[in-house]
């Protein structure tokens, strides 16, 4: 057996005295035993209730014979695309192909088909003919209905429809599952399990069917985009446990798609239960060979506090999925999974993270809510908060003060974001300064999204003093506790409402911003957002009135960071690249033209800069590029580090956190009194040229991207093969 991990073939079935599993549970995703996971949880719960499970992960799509592993199963297949929608996980913005897919293991592209929900789901249709099919994970839950797909640019009906599956457990998925569960196990057909909170089924009549509120029919939303506006945010606002009505969406006389009301949110005690369940905590031993699986890095030491956002992003799909109602572990039970992590000899001393979607949530918004349900017709904090809300932090700051107090932590971080509004609206600031004073770790996460009104209105953030107001704050903070600390703000172009006059600017932000933060990046048009109906409409749903949406490539690309290169360089491709001479951090010295006749990657980076440690983190540069390229001989990396003094270095190089880039040790030039960056670098870091072997620059970047790191990687295959 595998100490403990759910059985992944026949063997390990019959290892464990079973004959016949009751589910079987396909995964896009590597299995990876831990609560960060969708499969790990939904397994775990319905082994906790009795059912045998066993897990396909990752099957081979083009062969029919890799779903049949376990034979038929007593009850059903249970189908995930993964922790993300494949769609998303396979393609840039600019719908390239990514290169690494950190769900695989090693990392490695391509183990998982497009639309891997509705694939999986026909692969097991043509084997298994009656057997029930149940879908789950969030890119089932957002496709739930009709929804616009950016990747073939069309309205696509119900992933219910396409799939082949019988049912859709749309949300989290922990109530609805064991309902679904319990009602197979005690011997009804999937075909009248049409009435489960959190669950999309289809009828063929509406006879059953009560107190539903009929859509748009789908061939109508195809031809005219207004129709699919509305009833999407009708949709939009039936997402609230309590006040969620049944929707019926028409598909023909003989065809309807039935979304009943989303499950009820878990109780504290109920979210402790889930959190307790015996996991592994890794990902299974057989793929340690390959490497193990790269997403088990940041998530391993981390701790899910919470669930579901209150904050109402127009661009972001986690209300459609999760939720308004915020969902807490108790401080018990995270103080108890906490403990667990010094026993660990990966373990070093760092938990990574204390949050959820929105870290610094604890709390339903207001007192109302578990009761009567989120309001259907407004916002909790846009555009201003609402008077009901509690902003408090003391709960989670008790939290984040019993955490540093473990035997064996050195520091807890807060990487999975902050809502600075919600910050600033709480009274009392001794979170604020706790955040800055133990819980940043040199630069602190947020997310602005933009500096022009009028596009956050259409994001549904505030307004950009509110986001001065809270740079002040932390600025002022910092300066009382003689710590120099910086935010990394994450910035969005060409979202709906974005003209050339708000990019232009974006682009003045950044410029005097002095870097490039981690993520400037192109408005994705995900399913089921605000945004996404938008971009595909033309209009505001919410208002109906029409929306500017740049669509042109070009007009994309100068609003992007692509664009804010070309603007805001001194040199730029085609030039001769600049000569210099540089100290080397090892000892001695460089010039560039001494490089001339290879193919060299100049970057620039700093050891405050967020994004450029992102970008030169072991799963970003070195895995898409340098081991790429390691071999070759005629290839060169050259980082050049903006820095005060040597020691500034050895001060970097020496901190237990910052093991990972130990390789920049030996290949790091310095530039203390910024002589090389005022030849290439003025406007910003990260910030990387490729120079082909005659000494002329072929490819500028800037910005943290992984689509920038693909672009890079293309450049330099291109010139080694001349």
């Amino acid at each position: 057996m595998n100490h403990g991990f759910l059985p992944i073939s026949r063997k390990e079935m019959e290892e464990r005295g079973w004959n016949q599993v009751d589910f079987v549970y396909v995964s896009g995703d590597a299995y990876v035993d831990h609560p960060s996971f969708g499969h790990a949880i939904i397994t775990r719960l319905l082994e906790a209730h009795g059912f045998r499970v066993g897990i396909i992960a990752q099957p081979d799509w083009k062969d029919k014979e890799s779903i049949t592993e376990f034979g038929e199963p007593r009850l059903g297949f249970m189908v995930s695309a993964g922790n993300m929608d494949s769609m998303v996980n396979h393609y840039s913005v600019s719908k390239k192909r990514r290169q690494q897919d950190s769900y695989t293991p090693g990392g490695v592209m391509g183990k998982r088909p497009d639309y891997a929900a509705v694939v999986y789901g026909n692969l097991i249709r043509q084997t298994y003919k009656k057997t029930p099919i149940i879908l789950g994970g969030i890119e089932a839950s957002l496709r739930r209905l009709a929804h616009y797909d950016y990747w073939s640019n069309q309205l696509k009906r119900s992933i219910l429809l396409d799939s082949g599956a019988d049912l859709v457990s749309y949300g989290m998925g922990e109530r609805s599952i064991i309902e679904i569960a319990e009602a197979l196990d005690a011997g009804l057909d999937i075909k009248d399990i049409t009435y489960i909170d959190g669950t999309v089924c289809k009828v063929k009549n509406l006879d059953s069917v009560y107190d539903a509120e009929i859509l748009e029919p789908y061939e109508e939303m195809k031809k005219d985009k207004l129709l699919y506006a509305k009833s999407f945010y009708r949709q939009y606002c039936n997402t609230d446990p309590f006040s969620g009505k049944r929707l019926v969406e028409p598909y023909s006389d003989h065809l309807y798609v039935v979304q009943n009301p989303p499950a009820k949110p878990l109780t504290r005690q109920e979210m402790d239960d889930v959190y307790a369940l015996p996991y592994m905590r890794t990902y299974h031993p057989s793929y340690e060979t390959a490497g193990g699986v790269p997403a088990i890095r940041e998530i391993k030491f981390s701790l899910i506090s919470n669930r579901g956002c209150f904050g109402g992003c127009s661009f972001c799909a986690l209300t459609f999925h999760q939720g308004r109602i915020i969902q807490t572990r108790s401080k018990e039970s995270l103080i108890a999974e906490a403990k667990t992590f010094p026993e660990d000899p990966e373990f070093k001393g760092y938990i990574h993270d204390v949050g959820g979607p929105t870290a610094n949530f604890r709390a339903p918004a207001c007192k109302k809510q578990l009761k009567y349900g989120a309001c259907t017709n407004k916002q909790c904090l846009f555009p201003k908060p609402c008077k009901n809300l509690i902003a408090d932090h003391k709960e989670y700051l008790s939290i984040l003060r019993d955490l540093r107090k473990i035997p064996g932590v050195k520091k807890v971080f807060i990487r999975s974001g902050i809502r600075f509004d919600y910050l600033l609206a709480d009274p009392d600031d001794t979170f604020f300064k706790e955040l800055c004073q133990y819980h940043v770790s040199g630069q602190l996460k947020v997310a602005p999204e933009h500096v022009a009104d009028p596009v956050l209105q259409m994001m549904g953030k505030p307004e950009n003093a509110v986001y001065e107001r809270f740079t002040h704050k932390y600025e002022e903070i910092n300066k009382r506790l003689g710590l120099k600390q910086y935010l990394v703000p994450y910035l969005m172009s060409s979202h709906p409402g974005s003209t050339m006059k708000e990019a232009v600017k974006l682009a003045e932000y950044l410029r005097d911003l002095g870097y490039m933060p981690e993520q400037v990046q192109d408005f994705y048009p995900t399913p089921s957002t605000i945004s996404t109906c938008m971009y595909y409409t033309g209009v505001d749903p919410r208002t109906m009135k029409p929306v500017y949406v740049p669509k042109n490539p070009h007009e994309k690309a100068m609003q992007l960071v692509r664009g804010i290169y070309e603007q805001h360089t001194l040199l730029k491709e085609g030039d001769l690249a600049a000569d210099f001479r540089a100290a080397k951090y090892a000892g001695g010295d460089l010039t560039l033209t001494a490089l001339r006749g290879k193919v060299v990657l100049l970057n620039f980076w700093a050891t405050w800069c967020g994004p450029c440690l992102r970008e030169l983190a072991p799963e970003a540069l070195p895995k898409i590029i340098l081991e790429r390229f390691a071999a070759d001989s005629e290839f060169v990396f050259l980082p050049v580090a903006y820095t005060d003094s040597k020691e500034s270095l050895d001060k970097f190089f020496a901190g237990d956190e910052q093991h990972n880039y130990a390789y920049l040790r030996d290949l790091t030039a310095m530039d203390p009194d910024k002589r090389v960056f005022g030849l290439y670098a003025e406007q910003g870091v990260p910030r990387s040229f490729v120079i082909d072997r005659n000494g002329r620059i072929v490819l500028g970047s800037l910005g943290a991207a992984q689509e920038e790191l693909e672009r890079m990687a293309a450049a330099i295959e291109k010139e080694l093969s001349r």
